[in-house]
């Protein structure tokens, strides 16, 4: 991949990030990530197929609730909107190359400013795609996938698509369109929907079954425009259980395969799990893999991390190598991800206003997750946590058991059973074995 410069260079001084090895003392390479390396029979480029997020890199400036941001962006001067949006592209471009990204994602608003005229944002994010295509033809960057931002304009305070007012949900389904459009354009390989404001403050206002039912036909409508507009790809929901709202309908993995299946959605889509969003769930991350991946629905991923400390999005980039370890055997085990890639939607601390600590953030959370899918691989070859969870199971692959799982077994057979074999015998979980093993290959 060549690195492209627009009309100047933002980020000056840095070249394009390679692979030196575990022992390379260089700030500015990877010690993990060698994208040509074989890991179970695919190389890590296509194992992982990294995404650089749009709207954390190149618009989040480190505002806070009791502050303003300390991040300040050269590329963000410009009087003009469409300027700006062109000169972000250089920089994004630029950046994406020099990290050797094989994808980007965006918002239809991180990519250009929005606009209260339908008409005016539609153009104006024609204008963008135009761009983008431009630059993913230099460069050989593609997108992983595209999505609205239906959770920022006022309009939107009471939801989009589950918004009480039907005026709001065709502003929603007018952007929506925008965005499938630039997604189809690009040639994006997956779309996602994540419903920021899709849930409720209070049930006091809320009729729950019709914001549902509102939020399944927005799906339906979109995928049907989408499949008939020759987009291929797959179609992803992102759980999260709250925040910016009280409960969100989308809470986590279970609650949206849950909904897929009600509303007849399961086969248009996958899920794309964040990191941060199990934390808030009360979940662990690897929860959330194992019950997509169970569902066939582990598709996508949003890398970061929260801070057990707080009970909010911190999205900070991913470090903890056990936290990745124990989900990345679970994507190993499973072929990898089912139609998407790993995004980092992650942002610099606020106290982190260099340049080069957005190369920095990214170096660290790309070599951490290719460091677990090595270790990932570690453990299969291993073999050992496969051997004794199938031993914990065992007594239902053959006799009574068997029977069983099954559906050959009725309730008074199981009854006479229990007074045939007495008190069952402890049998050990094995559990600080286990996490001795996963630490051995840590």
């Amino acid at each position: 991949m060549s690195v492209i410069i627009g009309q100047k260079e933002y980020f000056k001084g840095i070249g394009q990030i390679k692979f030196e090895g575990a022992e390379s003392d260089n700030p500015f390479a990877f010690r993990y990530y060698d994208e040509n390396r074989i890991v179970a029979g695919k190389s890590m480029k296509e194992h992982l197929r990294f995404a650089i997020a749009y709207w954390h890199s190149f618009c989040g400036d480190g505002a806070d609730p009791f502050g303003p941001g300390t991040h300040h962006y050269p590329w963000d001067v410009a009087s003009d909107a469409r300027q700006r949006a062109a000169d972000k592209a250089d920089a994004a471009f630029e950046f994406i190359t020099k990290m050797g990204a094989p994808y980007y994602c965006f918002h239809d608003v991180d990519a250009i400013d929005g606009h209260n005229d339908p008409k005016e944002f539609g153009n104006r994010v024609k204008f963008i795609t135009d761009i983008f295509a431009k630059k993913q033809a230099e460069s050989g960057v593609k997108l992983l996938w595209g999505t609205a931002n239906l959770f920022s304009n006022e309009r939107y305070m009471n939801g989009a698509s589950t918004n009480p007012n039907f005026e709001v949900v065709a502003h929603a389904g007018a952007q929506l369109k925008g965005a499938i459009d630039a997604t189809i354009t690009l040639g994006g390989e997956g779309y996602v929907f994540w419903g920021g404001r899709e849930g409720y403050m209070s049930l006091l206002n809320t009729d729950m079954k019709r914001e549902r039912e509102n939020f399944a036909r927005m799906l339906h409508t979109c995928v049907e425009y989408a499949r008939r507009n020759g987009f291929k790809g797959k179609f992803f929901i992102e759980p999260k259980p709250c925040e910016p709202t009280k409960h969100q309908y989308d809470y986590d993995a279970a609650t949206v395969i849950g909904f897929l299946r009600e509303f007849d959605l399961l086969s248009e889509f996958g899920l794309n799990l964040e990191v941060n969003h199990a934390t808030l769930a009360g979940h662990t991350f690897a929860h959330e893999c194992q019950v997509a991946s169970d569902a066939g629905m582990l598709a996508s991923i949003d890398a970061n991390r929260g801070d057990t400390q707080n009970g909010w999005d911190t999205d900070q980039f991913p470090t903890d190598i056990y936290e990745w370890a124990e989900a990345m055997s679970i994507i190993l085990k499973q072929g990898g991800l089912a139609g998407g890639g790993i995004n980092f939607d992650a942002k610099r601390r606020r106290n982190s206003t260099d340049m080069a600590d957005l190369f920095y953030a990214h170096i660290g959370g790309m070599d951490t997750i290719a460091r677990s899918l090595l270790i990932a691989e570690k453990i299969a070859k291993h073999g050992e946590m496969d051997r004794l969870k199938a031993e914990r199971y065992a007594s239902f692959n053959s006799g009574k058991g068997a029977d069983y799982a099954a559906g050959k077994l009725k309730l008074e057979d199981l009854y006479k059973i229990a007074i045939e074999v007495g008190e069952p015998a402890q049998i050990s979980g094995k559990q600080e074995y286990l996490e001795n093993l996963l630490g051995r290959f840590v």
